[in-house]
């Protein structure tokens, strides 16, 4: 496998580099005097930010753009063989790295390697845990997998050997990392498409946590069900954070909650619990108790550390999330405009739980399915956790990386929200839509629009975005 090495930079072509995470990779490997190129299908925002740091980017993905000066071509999981960049860089035998390998390979240049995993809540843990460590002087370098508005950006590239990144299960890409300290926020089922079952899951989570070295840490949810299966062969340290103080196990959380209160925009204040004691206070201004959790999760990795308590409070009360994270979009004719990533029924349920504790007089959920093999996989489940809202609106599914229908649609999932007893409305286009909330939504509504997709264009368009 090729080695990236920083003190010798070479020269690495980035295939899909307008990718959220691509583009990171791209700055950082740029930052430390690498020649960096690649290719997209379109200009974007990202592009025109690495363009700006004198990266060359292609746009169209065209044979003729691996040329032979190229030390490596990496890929994403989203590029198939008859790619012409593929097959260019294979008829040369151009060495290749998939995303994932590469984030491993940039992981082995730092000291302190973090990698923050988990089904849910990857993307504002991570920005959390960021906050903290810029707060806190740290000068880290950071990867996210969201927009974080205090760096201006996903990417951070410092000067010292702490590194950040999210560690994401979908095709195993985590388990091509090297991290010193790891985080599993939950284990649930997703990604059905690639895994077979919730024990497949499972035991991926398993390996990546085996990739701790001895010297390392693994902070846990202590609530994730057999704790044990995960953790009770690590020859690494292990700190268990958890909602609750008792675990699935029946051992107490190292780091738990208490005394939770909501503010009037459901912003959440707490006690943390630290090896059984009370050990100070915590206010938020993300709302919902799922971010409680991450809080937690984030303050146990701070005090590992060695951050002071009173930089890690002030950070996190002065976090205000990051881009489609219950994001405030706007205001208009007194209806509240929310957008949220949410694609996954817990992650759909949390949000509107959330939402509950912000000031509404009916709470509109606007949602687009995500591919439809989760569709399909948790039908019931997705109704069930929509029917939170008081009133739902679907958009057609996001098809994303996939093309068999599977014999559903978002009328399936309309009729099993309706079978709940539930007020829901299904439109074909998002112009349908559009039209549908200005018609209906009044002053003190409070609306949220969902999904992985696209969605949040109808929350912008309404407001003249």
């Amino acid at each position: 496998m090729y080695q990236i090495d920083f003190n010798h930079p070479s020269s690495i072509y980035f295939v899909g580099i307008g990718g959220i995470s691509m583009s990171g990779l791209a700055e950082i490997l740029a930052d430390a005097g690498f020649r960096v190129s690649g290719s997209d299908r379109s200009k974007s925002p990202l592009t025109e930010t690495l363009e700006r740091k004198g990266i060359t980017v292609f746009y169209g993905q065209r044979a003729a753009n691996i040329t032979d000066d190229i030390d490596c071509v990496v890929f994403t999981s989203a590029i198939h063989k008859d790619n012409p960049e593929y097959i260019a860089t294979m008829e040369k035998g151009i060495p290749h790295l998939t995303r994932a390998q590469l984030l491993g390979e940039i992981m082995q240049n730092y000291k302190t390697p973090i990698a923050i995993s988990g089904t849910h809540g990857k993307t504002t843990t991570t920005s959390m845990v960021s906050e903290i460590l810029l707060h806190a002087g740290t000068d880290p370098t950071l990867s996210i997998g969201g927009m974080l508005k205090s760096i201006g950006g996903n990417i951070r590239v410092g000067s010292t050997d702490l590194f950040v990144t999210e560690a994401c299960e979908y095709t195993n890409s985590f388990l091509s990392f090297f991290p010193r300290i790891g985080m599993i926020l939950n284990i649930e089922e997703d990604h059905l498409d690639f895994f077979k079952d919730i024990n497949d899951i499972r035991n991926s989570f398993h390996k990546f946590a085996k990739l701790l070295p001895a010297d390392g840490c693994l902070i846990i949810n202590g609530a994730i069900d057999k704790l044990q299966e995960i953790t009770g062969d690590l020859d690494c340290r292990v700190i268990t954070f958890n909602k609750e103080a008792v675990n699935s196990d029946g051992s107490t959380a190292d780091y738990y909650p208490s005394d939770i209160t909501y503010d009037e925009l459901g912003h959440p204040s707490f006690t943390l619990h630290c090896h059984g004691e009370g050990s100070g206070s915590f206010s938020l201004q993300v709302p919902g108790a799922h971010n409680v959790c991450n809080a937690v999760a984030s303050i146990a990795l701070a005090d590992l550390l060695s951050i002071d308590r009173g930089i890690t409070a002030s950070a996190l009360h002065g976090f205000t999330g990051t881009d489609r994270r219950f994001e405030y979009k706007g205001t208009i004719g007194g209806v509240t405009i929310i957008d949220d990533y949410a694609h996954h029924p817990t992650e759909i349920a949390a949000t509107l739980h959330a939402a509950a504790n912000y000031p509404h007089k009916t709470l509109w959920c606007v949602f687009q399915p995500h591919t439809y093999t989760r569709t399909k996989a948790f039908m019931k489940d997705f109704a069930k956790a929509l029917s939170l809202a008081d009133k739902v609106v679907l958009a057609d599914i996001y098809a994303a990386r996939e093309t068999d229908t599977l014999g559903i649609s978002s009328e399936t999932l309309q009729a099993e929200i309706r079978a709940l007893g539930h007020e829901c409305y299904y439109f074909p286009s998002f112009d349908e839509i559009e039209n549908f909330l200005l018609e209906n939504c009044i002053n003190g509504d409070l609306l949220i629009t969902m999904g992985a997709g696209d969605v949040v264009k109808i929350g912008e368009n309404l407001l003249g975005k």
